[in-house]
């Protein structure tokens, strides 16, 4: 059986749990990283040298780590998967560059943003640095909301991993105390994930 080395409540290891839930994937979860600790052990440093979650663990031992790397190695080995990530160099390219833009521009600010009003007590708070993040984050999630014009999902009509690797953030977008501007078209698109089952029970469950 797969297992899921990483803590349920990190952004990363959600994007995982949350695709095995849409290709109907069964899994083990091991906790670990944050209060659980284990990713400075030996061996978990062996398959995860950056100490970080998630990492996966296949039974004859292949691990793999980095969750946008793990979300396009499950799809292109489990059955359901071309669905989620087509083939074709053109759709495939077009989720790719989502993905990538996930982390090239949307995780820094929405990352000082949680760790700012979930990780850090009230007084030791840097609200300014909070303040320019908010506005970095408007400002690519306006980028999105444009490309959601005209389209049910980041890529187009169809549900695919692009959605999973932005839903995470977007949850957190919309529920931190923060002001907002009335992007229609996100808001729209992140409803429409909370339809899915996977983001239910994965994504939108309390911050910690």
């Amino acid at each position: 059986m797969l297992k899921i080395w990483g803590r349920s409540s990190s952004s990363n290891v959600m994007k995982v749990l949350w695709l095995c839930e849409e290709l109907g994937l069964a899994y083990e979860r091991i906790d670990a990283g944050g209060a659980f600790g284990r990713t400075r052990d030996p061996d978990y440093l062996a398959k995860n040298p950056n100490a970080l979650v998630p990492t996966i663990e296949e039974e004859d031992g292949f691990t793999l780590w980095e969750s946008n790397t793990i979300l396009r190695y499950l799809c292109n080995t489990r059955p359901g998967g071309g669905a989620l990530y087509p083939a074709a160099p053109r759709p495939r390219a077009e989720v790719e560059r989502w993905m990538d833009w996930q982390l090239s521009r949307v995780n820094g600010p929405m990352t000082t943003l949680f760790f700012t009003y979930v990780r850090t007590p009230e007084p030791q708070r840097d609200l300014a640095a909070a303040a320019k993040a908010r506005d970095a984050a408007e400002e690519v999630w306006a980028i999105l909301d444009a490309q959601l014009a005209g389209r049910d999902f980041v890529a187009g009509a169809a549900f695919t991993i692009a959605d999973i690797a932005l839903g995470i953030q977007a949850h957190r977008w919309f529920n931190l105390p923060i002001r907002r501007a009335d992007l229609a078209g996100l808001r729209r698109w992140y409803e429409r994930l909370g339809q899915r089952p996977g983001y239910r029970r994965h994504v939108m469950v309390p911050m910690s």
